[in-house]
């Protein structure tokens, strides 16, 4: 097992690398830079030029007159050290302006997968184990329904009905009486009472795609002669679909859980845009939108990082319950 974790990190190396270099590639290859939009708002405000200096001060100090891969070299190298740089936009260190966002981007992120798994493996098994029967049929439907709505959509219908109907506004993860205000138990309680919004419009289509995979899955490891043997033997049903056929079932979704990580950390970025959730998403287009090359650089890395690190775990939890994993 040790030797196959070491292994999937010093792949991780070279994978994040390579993440790291074409970023900072496809963020500079539209035609001028942050400063050289600044210089036409300056241009279109004042009518003139005159701080045109102190743009070209500021171009200075942030490398931009450097060529492309000495400018990569020294924000990868600051990266590697924890600095990040400064946001052009912001006029902040970066890492003044990520840590609360990615901590928010992680806590609706876990709390999508857990609400995924923890309510798409049981409706799976029960569809399975009524295959054919109206209550299979209906979960068919509702999944069917899940996977081609579309995360954005419905956090916009779920806004309307909350406001329409109960005179709720579903904006943010705070109230305005806790937003900005020091961390209290009452904020932590008004967190939880905006988180759940967030988690299951992320969790929706994931639910339903996973629950229909744990349903195929379970399906044709019932057919199998192991099971057979099984029922054969006198075990009661649940015992013969629990103890065998689940744990067999169960493997590929565990392999899928790294999978899953793109999406929903893409959709969390979405739906943080249309719910206006203090979360990477909104920075990060802004950023790319700007230009603010190493406030979006330093983002994809961190999204990457998370990406990867996500993979890794579920290769090494699919190698702990199937032992096979670790020689192939």
């Amino acid at each position: 097992m040790i030797t196959y974790i070491i292994r999937r990190c010093l792949i991780a190396i070279p994978t994040l690398l390579a993440i790291s270099i074409i970023s900072f590639i496809i963020i500079q290859l539209p035609q001028g830079d942050y400063l050289d939009r600044e210089i036409q708002r300056l241009e279109e405000e004042f009518g003139d030029s005159s701080s045109l200096a102190q743009v070209e001060e500021l171009r200075e100090r942030y490398g931009l007159n450097d060529p492309l891969w000495k400018r990569y070299l020294i924000w990868i190298g600051g990266f590697v050290r924890g600095d990040f740089g400064e946001s052009f936009e912001y006029k902040r260190e970066v890492h003044e302006l990520i840590w609360d966002r990615i901590v928010f981007t992680l806590i609706i992120s876990i709390g999508s997968l857990i609400f995924t798994y923890v309510l798409a493996i049981p409706l799976g098994v029960y569809s399975a184990t009524h295959q054919y029967q109206w209550s299979d049929n209906f979960l068919t439907f509702l999944s069917f329904v899940g996977m081609s709505i579309p995360a954005f959509l419905l956090a916009l219908s779920l806004m309307v009905f909350a406001f329409d109907i109960f005179g709720i506004p579903l904006f943010g993860l705070f109230s305005a009486y806790y937003e900005g205000a020091p961390w209290t138990w009452g904020k932590l309680g008004d967190l939880l009472t905006h988180l759940w919004i967030p988690v299951i419009v992320v969790g929706i289509n994931g639910t339903a795609s996973l629950m229909r995979i744990m349903r195929g899955n379970l399906l044709d490891v019932l057919g199998q002669p192991f099971v057979q043997t099984a029922r054969a033997k006198g075990l009661k049903e649940v015992v013969v679909v629990s103890k065998h056929a689940v744990r067999i079932a169960i493997n590929p979704l565990i392999s899928i859980l790294g999978m899953s990580l793109p999406g929903i950390l893409s959709g969390s970025a979405i739906v943080s845009i249309v719910l206006g959730l203090p979360t990477v998403g909104p920075i990060l287009l802004r950023s790319l939108l700007n230009e603010d090359i190493y406030l979006a650089g330093t983002l994809i890395m961190m999204l990457s990082l998370l990406l990867v690190i996500g993979n890794l775990l579920a290769d090494i939890a699919l190698a702990w319950v199937d032992p096979r994993i670790r020689y192939e």
